[in-house]
């Protein structure tokens, strides 16, 4: 009888699974797979008479939303008039989203002339008897959507502040434990450039410029690395497909991310609904913030000298070498920012600083407090080296006294330096070559790994020791004052500088106030003092 009755008409299935669907499978109810989902329905249409025409299939899709790929698409034959019927496992197969089933079943489709059928819980559009029980249906689907939705929202938030990873992509730098995919572990080659990204930003590089060195060089923009190197599927909505250059924005992105210090933060986003993907942004106070999860590939010092700097918003010292001030030089009287003062006609670049409001507004609103650049950098290196004179120690002053007495062994001294620049110039090219082989398919995966990582171990020593020797070699410090000793105090290791640099700047001095005649007042961070 079914077969006579219903013998022609066009049927199509509709098969889904979702995340939230799987701890079912794990418990043995195989019925909810993709596959069995699909012999269910098989069964049931040829039973009853019905040609399937297509079939239509979403994998890990939530029932929540209607921007599934299988259903879109059902929806678009639908329009075109391909099919009479639907036929899913049940309601909740095809949507889980009360609007949604209100929308779909008891709109469009009785106006397109479809039919649809649930087979595990008898949902037919066709019986209008039952329609009361498809709507409570989609509120109990509803109801069960949002329990799920804060049930797994409180666990995601435990796991937050036990320090565990969550995002679905890992920072550039880094990569899931393949033990433990909520721990970070250092992608040797990646960390080697947000660490080169660091120092060309200390340096005084701007971040436009930064990238545009990086893609000179030839490295690889992270969604790229990701996918060509890692062979990680990673998706990018806002790439296309020729971009190959690094960008302002991602540069900025990674001198910004703490992740690089150790330190995860997370929750920073929320969903407006659990019923919409749009997202909002949280205040500060509700982040989860945890130190120490996992090696970090920055310490925290040069992290907040990077983040000082930022603060600052200053061009690049190559492009503007003078800049060593900007952002710390204020008017002594109105307290506003003091500005370049450009050269008479004829000549060029700029001279000095003059004050903003003298200069924008004229003489009756303030004083023009004038300085040039000379005479600003001769005052400033002058009174800091007093100021750092200050901090040494009698037994410090004793050995200075003892070294200059004895004279400086500074040759030697620049001499390691050299040989360190070369060894570390050296691994540098065998870091580069190894990159090339690893992408000519030359080396294994596991060997490439290996390899960056001894040779950024390599680098970090000899790192640390040039660090050491570059500071004894600057400060003419003798054996007993060692670099580390030399630190010991805001500003100690910079005992005998005869040039100012930005680093330099920003990590002593608070601000400077330029008074009408030309005399400062220099705030340090570590005490206040005139000139």
């Amino acid at each position: 009888m079914h077969e006579t009755c219903n013998h022609g008409k066009k049927a199509v299935l509709y098969l889904r699974l979702s995340k939230e669907d799987l701890h079912k499978i794990r418990e043995g109810d195989d019925s909810a797979s993709i596959k069995n989902q699909r012999l269910l329905l098989t069964e049931y249409a040829l039973s009853e008479g019905y040609q399937i025409v297509n079939v239509y299939s979403d994998d890990d899709e939530s029932g929540l939303y209607d921007d599934r790929p299988g259903f879109e698409q059902m929806m678009e034959d639908a329009r075109l008039g391909k099919f009479d019927m639907v036929i899913a496992k049940s309601q909740s197969r095809f949507s889980r989203n009360m609007e949604h089933i209100e929308k779909y079943l008891h709109h469009d489709f009785p106006l397109l002339g479809i039919r649809f059928v649930g087979v595990a819980d008898n949902a037919d559009t066709e019986n209008r008897g039952n329609k009361k029980a498809r709507q409570i249906n989609g509120l109990v689907n509803e109801w069960y959507c949002e329990d799920l939705s804060d049930n797994i929202r409180s666990v995601f938030k435990a796991k937050m502040r036990a320090g565990q990873f969550l995002g679905s992509s890992c920072p550039y730098g880094y990569r899931k434990d393949p033990k433990d995919h909520n721990h970070l572990l250092i992608d040797a080659y990646a960390a080697s450039i947000v660490r080169k990204i660091y120092a060309l930003y200390l340096e005084g590089n701007g971040k436009s410029r930064i990238a545009a060195m990086l893609s000179a060089e030839g490295i690889l923009i992270p969604t790229r690395y990701k996918q060509e190197v890692l062979g990680i599927p990673y998706k990018n909505g806002k790439l296309l497909p020729q971009t190959k250059t690094w960008s302002y924005q991602t540069i900025h992105a990674i001198l910004g991310n703490p992740v690089y210090t150790g330190t995860l933060v997370q929750n920073k986003y929320n969903k407006v609904s659990y019923k919409d993907k749009e997202k909002v942004k949280l205040p500060k106070e509700s982040w989860i913030v945890v130190e120490n999860t996992h090696e970090p590939i920055i310490d925290q010092h040069t992290f907040d000298l990077v983040q000082e700097l930022q603060k600052q918003r200053t061009r690049s010292v190559h492009a503007a070498p003078n800049g060593l001030f900007s952002g710390k030089l204020f008017c002594a009287d109105c307290k506003k920012s003091m500005e370049r003062q450009y050269a008479r006609r004829g000549e060029r670049g700029y001279i000095g600083y003059v004050c903003k409001t003298y200069k924008k507004q004229g003489k009756q609103f303030c004083e023009s407090h004038k300085i040039l650049n000379e005479e600003l950098e001769q005052a400033v290196l002058h009174s800091l080296k007093e100021e750092i004179a200050k901090l040494l120690t009698e037994n410090d002053i004793a050995i200075l006294q003892q070294f200059e007495a004895e004279g400086p062994h500074k040759g030697d001294v620049s001499g390691q330096v050299e040989l360190l620049q070369k060894q570390m110039e050296k691994i540098e090219k065998y870091k580069k070559g190894a990159f090339e082989k690893y992408l000519d398919n030359v080396i294994m995966e596991t060997d490439f790994k290996q390899y960056m990582e001894q040779y950024d171990n390599q680098l970090m020593e000899l790192k640390c020791h040039l660090g050491a020797l570059s500071k004894a070699d600057a400060a003419n410090l003798p054996g007993g004052i060692t670099p580390e000793s030399a630190c010991m105090g805001d500003g100690k290791n910079y005992i005998k500088i005869d040039k100012l640099d930005r680093c330099m700047i920003i990590e002593l001095i608070d601000r400077i106030e330029v008074g009408e005649n030309g005399e400062l007042t220099i705030y340090y961070k570590f005490r206040n003092t005139s000139v």
